[in-house]
């Protein structure tokens, strides 16, 4: 039975790059991927010490920025573009959300190559859910989701195909 509830909609659309050291080329990744979303990036920060790598706890050490609505949808409409609309099925997770990564930023639409940056790919993090899905982030009165109301990956990988055109392989 297909209710207004059961309708899956993108929460939101996550974008990470992995730089590994902090300085200038962190800042001009930052300023990349800040462009590419026209959102607000956010410095990941190192969690665990690393010495072979020379890492220290607390180093910025890499980039994400989180989207939603619509700037989210055309988003990732261009990064699925750059990915050839083909995601794999092991991309999928057991609450349907998906994630592939980008092997290089230049295969973006209207991005050109930075010398100062080099070669370098991003990951883009799907989050799907069913209206409803608030109940459980809400700060009074948060409930616990029924299964019912739990987005399941063959409902992901349909939804993915359906209404994102979508190539599952």
């Amino acid at each position: 039975m297909a209710g207004p509830m059961n309708e899956i909609i993108v929460e939101k659309v996550t974008v990470n790059v992995g730089v590994g050291e902090s300085g200038q080329k962190l800042e001009s990744i930052r300023t990349l991927i800040g462009t590419m979303t026209g959102a607000k990036t956010v410095a990941t920060i190192c969690k665990v010490r690393n010495p072979v790598w020379s890492i220290k706890l607390g180093d910025k050490i890499g980039v994400k920025s989180t989207l939603r609505k619509t700037q989210a949808l055309e988003f990732l409409k261009k990064a699925l573009h750059a990915k050839d609309n083909r995601v794999s099925e092991r991309s999928f997770d057991k609450k349907g959300n998906f994630s592939f990564g980008v092997p290089e930023y230049i295969d973006f639409p209207g991005v050109k190559y930075d010398a100062k940056i080099g070669i370098i790919g991003f990951d883009v993090c799907v989050t799907l859910a069913k209206k409803g899905n608030r109940i459980t982030k809400r700060k009074r009165a948060a409930a616990i989701l029924g299964t019912r109301a739990r987005v399941t990956t063959e409902e992901g990988i349909e939804f993915a195909k359906s209404k994102l055109g979508i190539e599952v392989y």
